[in-house]
């Protein structure tokens, strides 16, 4: 019995989603449990002797190297993306990911080997940079590029889900661990996180072998439309479009990690909340995550990606002050509160996100393109909000400045969504022959 034509392209189609994301799933939880860790566990271990704030501050300066690592991964993976195609790349982002993030699993501490330590830690982190630099751009065009022209907000919100579903694992596993070993959690408990990363790349592996290359990059072949600097092309010809992208992601992103990461140390150190319970809140924050994602990727198709968004970017600014002011109450109920809702409204701008910007760029540079606007928010947003919330605190004792930022972040990407181009004429104007069938209005 013979398949149609159609049935074919449906389960190309339902597995090219699934491998991404699955994909973004261990890309996310490898860059997140150094989040985790760098909150809760690097301050001890590999910079002791130091105040508690200056430990803080290292830790964090060490995530801040994995995020400055992205763009770079971008353009250079995003120059193979869009050169010999987006599946053989994607092989190579997860095997540098998961194998950096097994190696600091290994890394001895401070106290068995010296400076070494935070030295080689920095390392393994560029690696994890790099490789999730690359990872996001080809998860989402691959789900892009094999969905259908009308519905690429929902089909790009299901690599997004790599986001939720590797924040509840990597915090699960951390609280899991936690939990069991007790005191030795910050000797042996936290490496068995890392460790199991290995696990998930041949998981990630197995998945993305069996994926069809993207029809998009293969009409791209065939039309002779494949260019040889991909990431220097778009550079010079869309560098503006680029650096809209990095700046409309600052509502999403800058708070993200403060949501996320910054929460971690701030309840428990200054609001001296217990770390299992934040894990917990945490915990069941991603979970909503898995529903509002590809929900708000849907609402995006009905009602328009920049309208979806900029509910998004209000509602977060306008949370900025309430979301503190519940965090201090030290009630749990009403902290569990603010986690949920904060990351709800980030999901609003990150379920509609990959499609806005992967839709700016020709699909002949869109790896290139889209991943330097994603990841160059890592430079300005994701890397120093931790960074930024944890010096306002140390300087002012209180977290009205925090919020301040917030809402400053969230002035900035509206104002690049307002200037961001059509998406519509963008694509239309840079498809390629055989392309433009997926171009929506």
């Amino acid at each position: 019995m013979t398949t149609s034509p159609a049935t074919d392209n449906r389960t190309a189609r339902r597995r090219a989603v699934f491998a991404s994301t699955i994909g973004t799933t261990i890309e996310w939880y490898d860059f997140f449990l150094y989040g985790t860790a760098a909150a809760l566990v690097f301050p001890k271990l590999y910079f002791p002797g130091q105040s508690e704030f200056v430990g803080v501050l290292a830790a964090f300066t060490t995530l801040f190297v994995g995020f400055a690592a992205r763009p770079i991964g971008a353009a250079i993976f995003g120059h193979y993306g869009d050169r010999i195609g987006r599946k053989t790349t994607l092989i190579a982002t997860l095997l540098l990911m998961g194998i950096s993030t097994f190696l600091i699993g290994l890394v001895p501490s401070y106290a068995s080997i010296g400076v070494l330590a935070p030295i080689l830690l920095v390392l393994m982190r560029i690696g994890q940079g790099l490789g999730v630099g690359g990872e996001w751009g080809g998860s989402v065009l691959m789900a892009m590029e094999w969905g259908h022209g009308n519905r690429r907000g929902f089909f790009t919100s299901w690599p997004q889900l790599g986001v939720p579903f590797g924040l509840l694992l990597s915090t699960g596993i951390v609280g899991l661990m936690s939990a069991w070993t007790g005191p030795g959690f910050l000797t042996w408990g936290w490496r068995v996180p890392f460790l199991l990363s290995a696990i998930l790349i041949g998981v990630g592996l197995y998945v993305r072998l069996r994926v069809l290359e993207s029809p998009e990059f293969e009409r791209a072949k065939a039309a002779g439309t494949v260019v040889k600097q991909p990431v220097w092309d778009v550079i010079r010809q869309q560098w503006r479009d680029i650096l809209v992208a990095a700046f409309v992601r600052l509502s999403e992103q800058a708070p993200f990690y403060i949501f996320i990461t910054f929460v971690l140390s701030y309840c428990t150190q200054q609001l001296k909340l217990s770390r299992g319970d934040v894990l917990n809140y945490t915990m069941a924050a991603a979970a909503v995550g898995l529903v509002s994602i590809p929900l708000f990727g849907y609402l995006s198709d009905r009602i328009g990606r920049r309208l979806m968004y900029g509910i998004g970017i209000v509602c977060t600014g306008l949370f900025a002050f309430p979301y503190f002011a519940l965090l201090n109450t030290k009630m749990g109920g009403l902290v569990l509160v603010a986690i949920v809702v904060s990351l709800i409204f980030h999901d609003m701008q990150y379920g509609p996100q990959a499609a806005l910007i992967a839709e700016t760029f020709g699909t002949n540079v869109r790896y290139s393109g889209a991943g330097l606007g994603y990841q160059l928010a890592s430079v300005i947003a994701g890397g120093p909000a931790p960074l930024i919330a944890a010096w306002i605190l140390k300087e002012t004792g209180s977290s009205t400045g925090i919020s301040w930022y917030i809402v400053i972040c969230c002035v900035i990407a509206m104002l690049a969504l307002l200037l961001m181009p059509n998406r519509a004429k963008v694509a239309e104007r840079m498809a390629i022959p055989g392309d433009r069938a997926n171009v929506t209005p």
